[in-house]
């Protein structure tokens, strides 16, 4: 698709209006603050195509699995990020004529997403029937201060008459999920209630009893006066809204503020939920708008100051990895350590709004370098908090011993209902202990290991154990039926990842173990009584490692995504016409799995996750070999690709693979941003610039930097939290200036040169 959005350092803008982009506009334009988030709907009617989505943080519905064939092990069930009560929702009547941009003539629409300060904002002129115009301004935010708040000012002037407005403010709760699998709806009534300017919706999931309550407040100005104007209240099942008749006056604006406090009983009473939105409701509405918006504006500087990465000369660039900084800090807080990161955040609702293995591999690194210790830490013990559940998921597809952790989950069963994924994406548990020794190298929080690590390792380590198959005529241990990262293969035999990133977890929970041993022998003894760890059980771990079998073609010197690969006619997606991308919506599935092409990073993966292990060489070979058959059809693919190009020096193509993770929803390459953005691929494009062309490492306890620019930029700057010090990083085509913004003082490697970087001081280096 063509790009339609206006290129700008700090907002993502649209300007005119198009029917046939606004579903993906909604998604791109989705603001949030951790506890929710919002779609960017019209807060008035529209009856063109819409996907209606607001989002309660951990609020979910167990829908019922939809598939053709039961096989033993499938969930019962698939987990849903729910729709909630639409809470911005205000019917506009002029003259008797709903305010409806699918049937009005529209002109000058713009609409703007400010992500320094976080609100969304939309201007348009509207002309309705017999010629009368409007012109509207509508801004909105959520707080990230008053987390259960969302604030709406909604302007509307008419240009050349006199009439009246009828508005009527409402909250509706008496919606659906598009992707229900039985179209059911997951919502029960519990309660409305009406007052002068207030009203209430609350309501319950059919299942688990999830509740939810929303109350808004709605007033009315003109020249800073306001309206006194009588409301008449109407209840419905899972409705209620309040209806304001007022006079508009050509040429004024008439304004109407809309508070919502929106609140579940994952934080409060149930009982109470009414009564606690609305004192969280009293405390916005004295503030006012135009204080919450400046507390907004507030912040989210102070967001920008720990997180934002400048690239001058190259507003493309900039305003996309601004964008994915964005939505990450406004989907994931880290206050809550029983809340994890969705696919698509609150900007939609495809792949459930789950977690899946996306937290570990692509997410945790911005939370370790931009945010306090204790968040990323709360990402690592939202795992162990599902060990319990992790080793039933294992028991259900008959192993003895060991947790596999899920594809996809809301509370820690596994609940996606494809096989090829629930059964054979096994690869996933490696990230889970990978996600454990990334956090540890990074912050050097060794406790973490004896409080909570060792026990998800070690359950890990003996799924690994009884998975792999031992083969005695050749003397090896193989890892039969799987699906490694690149799903565009299934039931494979020996996929170099999912083989080697076993053995990798075997290696590092010995190495943990040893650790202990060394370091705190009594803890040590007490893991091993708990765990009922025996001799002859890591000694079979050993054996793994030392037996592992590595597909390989050592003609040629890389490693064979899985045993058949080189069966495969071989082509680099070059030769395909581009009428045949993407695959995925294009070709059959069973024309996927018979092809050469690649959907992500697999083996590459692999390489990049242990880097340290492998020389130059064997990288530039690997990638030279499998990067040509990669179709990046998976969001999480181009950072990967971007940051293996950084160190080999492939400038042009890191530079590339940048500009496709950075602009994957603004530029919807992939052809589906209208379903929700895909947040956690954002975090590889932070990935991209950081370790990428800021070639950031952490060995040692040293923070390692060997930078480099793209030609297309004049310099680029980014920040990161290490061990405490926050360090400006400022890259330009000749130096390197580092600036320590804190007084405590941090080793640097850069170049292979170390330094030492006292409190408050700046080194420069020439590249």
């Amino acid at each position: 698709m063509k790009p339609y959005l206006k290129e700008h350092e700090w907002s993502i803008i649209e300007e005119g209006f198009d029917p046939d982009k606004h579903e993906i506009s909604e998604s791109i334009f989705s603001i949030g603050n951790g506890h929710m988030g919002q779609r960017a709907n019209f807060e008035e009617t529209y009856t063109g195509s819409s996907l209606q989505g607001s989002y309660m943080a951990g609020v979910y519905y167990p829908d019922k699995t939809r598939v053709g064939w039961w096989k033993n092990g499938y969930p019962e069930y698939f987990a849903k990020v729910l729709n909630s009560t639409n809470w911005i929702g205000l019917r506009i009547v002029i003259d008797g004529e709903d305010l409806d941009l699918n049937e009005a003539k529209v002109s000058e629409f713009v609409r703007e997403l400010n992500m320094r300060e976080g609100y969304l904002q939309r201007t348009f002129k509207a002309e309705l029937r017999e010629g009368k115009e409007i012109k509207v301004k509508a801004t909105r935010f959520v707080s990230i201060v008053q987390k259960e708040i969302g604030a709406i000012k909604y302007d509307i002037t008419p240009l050349n008459f006199d009439g009246t407005l009828e508005v009527t403010s409402y909250l509706d709760g008496d919606i659906k999920n598009k992707d229900a699998n039985y179209d059911e709806k997951f919502w029960d009534p519990v309660a409305t209630s009406l007052s002068k300017d207030r009203a209430s919706v609350t309501v319950k999931t059919k299942k688990l009893n999830f509740h939810f309550c929303s109350t808004m407040e709605t007033q009315l100005y003109r020249n800073d006066q306001k309206l006194d104007v009588d409301g008449v209240g109407s209840e419905e099942v899972k409705y209620a809204g309040i209806t304001y008749k007022a006079p508009l006056v050509k040429n004024e604006a008439t304004t109407i503020y809309k508070y919502a406090a929106n609140v579940t009983n994952r934080d409060h009473d149930e009982q109470q939920l009414e009564t606690v939105s609305s004192k969280s409701l009293d405390g916005a509405v004295k503030k006012g708008f135009e204080q919450l918006k400046e507390e907004q504006a507030s912040a989210w500087k102070q967001k920008w100051l720990d997180s934002d990465i400048v690239i001058e000369g190259d507003i493309s660039a900039q305003q996309g990895i601004r964008f994915n900084i964005y939505q990450l800090n406004q989907t994931y807080s880290g206050e809550d350590a029983r809340l994890n990161i969705g696919p698509k955040g609150f900007t939609g609702e495809k792949y459930g709004g789950s977690t899946y293995w996306d937290t570990e591999a692509y997410c945790l690194p911005f939370y370790l370098a931009t945010s306090e210790e204790r968040i990323p830490r709360n990402l690592l013990i939202y795992r162990y908090n599902h060990l319990e559940k992790a080793r039933e998921n294992a028991k259900k597809l008959g192993f003895e011993k060991g947790a596999l952790y899920p594809m996809v989950t809301m509370n820690g069963e596994e609940s996606h209902n494809e096989w090829e994924i629930t059964f054979e994406e096994i690869h996933r548990n490696g990230a889970i202990a990978y996600g454990i020794y990334n956090y540890v190298n990074y912050t050097g929080d060794k406790s973490y290991l004896g409080e909570y690590g060792i026990e998800v390792l070690a359950e890990i380590s003996r799924f690994w154990e009884e998975r792999v198959n031992f083969v005695p005529q050749k003397n090896v241990y193989m890892m039969l039926g799987v699906t490694g990262p690149n799903e565009y293969e299934n039931n494979v035999h020996n996929n170099w990842y999912t083989n080697r990133i076993a053995t990798w977890t075997l290696e590092y929970t010995l190495y943990v173990l040893d650790f202990l041993k060394d370091t705190d022998p009594d803890l040590y003894a007490q893991w091993i009584e708990k765990l009922d760890l025996k001799e002859e059980e890591m000694k079979k771990w050993v054996d793994i490692i030392d037996k592992m079998y590595y597909p390989e073609d050592k003609e040629q010197g890389v490693f064979l995504q899985q045993d058949g690969f080189l069966d495969k006619e071989l082509l680099p997606v070059s030769k395909l016409d581009s009428k045949h991308l993407p695959l995925n919506q294009n070709w059959s599935w069973d024309r996927i799995l018979r092809s050469c092409f690649i959907k992500q990073a697999d083996v590459l993966q692999g390489l990049y996750f242990l880097n340290h292990e492998f020389d130059i060489e064997t990288k530039k070979r690997n990638f030279d070999f499998y990067e040509p058959m990669t179709v990046h059809e998976s969001s999480l693919s181009p950072c990967v690709h971007s940051i293996l190009a950084c160190e080999l020096g492939y400038k042009e193509k890191a530079y590339e693979m940048y500009l496709r993770t950075a602009r994957l929803d603004l530029d919807n390459y992939n052809n589906d941003t209208e379903d929700g953005c895909h947040t956690t691929s954002m975090a590889g494009t932070w990935m991209s610039v950081v370790q990428g062309f800021g070639g950031m490492k952490i060995s040692n306890d040293q923070l390692i930097l060997n930078p480099f620019i793209p030609g297309q930029w004049k310099s680029f700057s980014f920040k990161v939290l290490f061990r405490g010090a926050r360090l400006m990083i400022h890259v330009d085509q000749e130096e390197v200036t580092i600036t320590n913004e804190t007084d405590i003082a941090s080793d640097i490697v850069i170049h292979s040169d170390k330094i030492y970087l006292k409190g408050n001081d700046q080194i420069t280096v020439t590249h």
